[in-house]
This record gives C-alpha cells, structure tokens and sequence, in this order.
C-alpha cells in the first residue's frame, strides 16, 4: 500500500476514533492536517489575526461533525471543503463589516528585513515589496479563483480535488485557474517587466 493510502486510512481510522470521543485521536488528526488548514487560511485571508481562529473553527466543526464523517473521499478533501466553506463565509463577513479587520503585521516586513549591521539591502526591500504585491494580487483574486490558485500552488493539490473541494469539474477547474494566472499576471505585470 502506498504511503498516501496508509495516511489516508489512518485518516479514517482517526476520525473513527474522534467519532468515538478519543481526544487523542483527533489531536493526531489536527497535528498531521494543522500546517495545510492553517497555510489554506492564511493565503486565503491574508496574514493577520482571524487566520488562527478560523483555522481553530475548521478544527471544532471536524470534531462536531466525526459521527456523520463517510470515508467516501479523501479525508483531506473532506477537511479542505470544511475550510472553503469558512474562509468563504470569513471573506463575505469582511466585505460587510470591512473595519473590523486588524492586521496584526502592518509594518513588522521592515524589522524582518533589517540585517545585523542594520542596513536593508535593496534587493530585499524588492523582493518584500513583490511578495507584498503577490500577496495583495492573490487576495483580490474572487473567492474561488483564489481557492482554487492557493490549493493548486502552494497545497499541490490535483485538479481532481481541487474540483471535489469546490465542486467543479476538472474542465471548469482548469478554467478557473487560467483567469486566476490570467489576472495575476495583469496586477503584476509592472513587476514582471523590469
């Protein structure tokens, strides 16, 4: 047997556990599946304070939900379709209430990029202000575009569950992705000339 189709029956066998109440188990879970939540959350959302809490919230419906949990689908595709649904409903409560997002990290780029000798070489500060600029492109991307882009890129995720965790077929999955580039391209392309 494969090592991913070991995982995934442990997967299984785990949230059989949690479904039992074995707190163990489910810790097993969270710790083997947190860095994907949490990374999914943070490129979804953007850094600051509402990522933890909504990676937290993913967490607390796996657990409410371990008795209904079917093995039909891979249990990280399960997992994954918990967070779209989240992060979906975090960025529509955004848009209605936009003051209440806090960022905790405004201005903490600069002190990262500060050397020993306390200059900040110019290479860096371009390098930071692309990576602010990919960062701030991705989060202008609409809701699915961005999911579908943050899966495929940074969770190397198949364009088989890409579609199960959005539910699209892998056509519209493609699709999606090509105006995601697409749209990158375009907000960057003053970066991408120099």
């Amino acid at each position: 047997m494969s090592e991913q189709g070991a995982s995934e029956l442990d997967d299984a066998a785990l949230m059989a556990g949690a479904a039992r109440g074995d707190i163990a188990a489910f810790e097993q879970l969270v710790e083997r599946h947190q860095a994907l939540v949490i990374g999914t959350v943070g490129r979804m959302l953007g850094n600051n304070s509402d990522v933890e809490d909504v990676a937290q919230q993913v967490f607390v419906r796996v657990w409410k939900s371990a008795g209904r949990y079917r093995p039909t689908a891979k249990f990280t595709t399960w997992l994954l379709t918990i967070t779209r649904n989240l992060v979906f409903n975090e960025a529509r409560r955004r848009k209605r209430h936009p003051g209440d997002l806090l960022d905790v990290h405004e201005g903490e780029e600069a002190l990262a990029l500060v050397d020993s000798a306390g200059r900040i070489p110019d290479e860096q500060l371009l390098e930071a202000e692309l990576q602010r600029e990919i960062d701030r492109a991705i989060l202008a991307l609409p809701e699915k575009q961005r999911m579908a882009l943050v899966l495929r890129r940074y969770e190397d995720k198949s364009y088989e569950e890409i579609g199960e965790v959005l539910g699209l077929s892998i056509a519209a999955v493609k699709s999606l992705l090509f105006r995601a580039r697409t749209e990158l391209r375009a907000a960057l392309n003053r970066y991408l000339e120099r």
